[in-house]
């Protein structure tokens, strides 16, 4: 089977985790705040706060920004339930915009459309988690102008678009949100194992998201109120979590980061490489906005809606790993309870009805993306 996504480890990465397996610590040395500061280097951002997994730096997030019972919280349908289900996590109530057909991201002529008939409800957002989705940004530019205006705060969900640029910056640099989160997740564009980072230029915010990672808990005595016990001393201002990153995971991470353009290069000759394969091929191929560079961690195709699962399914069966990503988020029988409706965001709902993913990694060879595309040329002449 080829996977629709895998990691790539080298030589480098087994001795750099070996490393840290043969050294005192295991966890909370100097490892993690390393990494953390090679990733907010390369992605234009102040402070990076790793943690164990995206979903985490999603949450976080939401409560680093306040977000609270009561509150609401709009992302897209297209996406990972984790986008949503962050704001659930913090009590608040969850709405979607719906997407630009040509990207498969925020659409944000909607979204300003939504905030407009929103704001004379009084019932404005207090977070928008716009999804870099497949490796390619969202309008960052015009969401920060509407965040500005309606007043609330941006969270990008960039778990796909490690080494992305937008507006040829890199992604993560927060010059229009508050705060990036970024995915380590095994298919991603690299990997810690699992884990995430989220990133950020505001002191207080990345503070407040270390002190949330670590049980809320502190040893500095600054903030303890009263004389310390000792230099034993701790103290819980805050609940928080273990959602910390082990320093076996951040050497991991800071060895495939030395990849990280070699990865790039990579996905992205693969994808130029579709882009022709598929050129007299009846499907439709992934656009691209001219003020972006995909990361391309995916790949996504669209097919006639009628053919789809038996092409999906005649391709799994030949061993190639193709994907559906996603099913939209309002259609999770969790969000269905909640009120939500198969007809309430179009776009998501027709990108569902037609996508599927190719498989994209660095270590897909020509042969095997030649082969695939033959499968697939195949499936469409013999599924009626």
């Amino acid at each position: 089977m080829i996977p629709y996504g895998k990691q790539s480890i080298d030589q480098t990465d087994v001795d750099a985790v070996v490393r840290v397996l043969c050294s005192p610590l295991l966890t909370q040395g100097e490892v993690v705040p390393r990494f953390e500061n090679l990733v907010a280097r390369r992605s234009g951002a102040q402070y990076g706060v790793a943690v164990n997994s995206a979903t985490s730096a999603l949450h976080i997030a939401c409560l680093a920004v306040g977000l609270a019972k009561g509150d609401l919280l709009w992302t897209v349908p297209n996406t990972f339930v984790a986008s949503a289900n962050a704001g659930r996590y913090c009590g608040a109530d969850v709405d979607f915009v719906d997407i630009n057909p040509r990207t498969y991201v925020m659409d944000v002529d909607k979204l300003e459309i939504k905030l407009i008939e929103a704001k004379s409800i009084g019932r404005l957002p207090n977070v928008v988690i716009p999804v870099h989705f497949a490796g390619q940004s969202c309008d960052m530019e015009r969401i920060g102008a509407l965040s500005r205006v309606f007043g609330f705060h941006v969270i990008e969900d960039a778990s796909h678009a490690v080494g992305a640029t937008y507006q040829s910056k890199n992604v993560g640099n927060c010059q229009y949100s508050d705060i990036a989160v970024f995915s380590f997740h095994p298919v991603k564009i690299v990997t810690t194992g699992e884990g995430g980072m989220c990133l950020t230029n505001d002191p207080l915010l990345a503070d407040s998201m270390r002190l949330l990672r670590s049980h809320g808990i502190s040893r500095d005595p600054s903030v303890y109120g009263r004389p310390s016990d000792g230099p034993w001393d701790y103290r819980q201002t805050t609940l928080g979590f273990n959602f910390r990153m082990t320093e076996v995971q951040a050497a991991l991470g800071e060895s495939q980061f030395a990849r990280l353009d070699d990865f790039l290069t990579r996905r992205r000759e693969i994808a130029a490489r579709y882009d022709e394969l598929l050129s007299d091929i009846p499907v439709i191929c992934p656009w691209q906005h001219s003020d972006t560079g995909s990361s391309w961690h995916l790949y996504v195709i669209q097919v006639d809606p009628a053919k789809r699962r038996k092409i999906f399914e005649f391709m799994q069966a030949q061993g190639i790993g193709v994907q559906v990503l996603y099913i939209p988020v309002h259609r999770q029988p969790y969000y269905e309870a909640l009120g939500f409706r198969a007809s309430d965001y179009p776009c998501a709902e027709e990108y569902y009805r037609c996508s599927f993913t190719l498989p994209i990694f660095p270590l897909l060879s020509s042969d095997e993306q030649d082969w695939i595309v033959d499968i697939l040329a195949d499936g469409l002449r013999q599924v009626v």
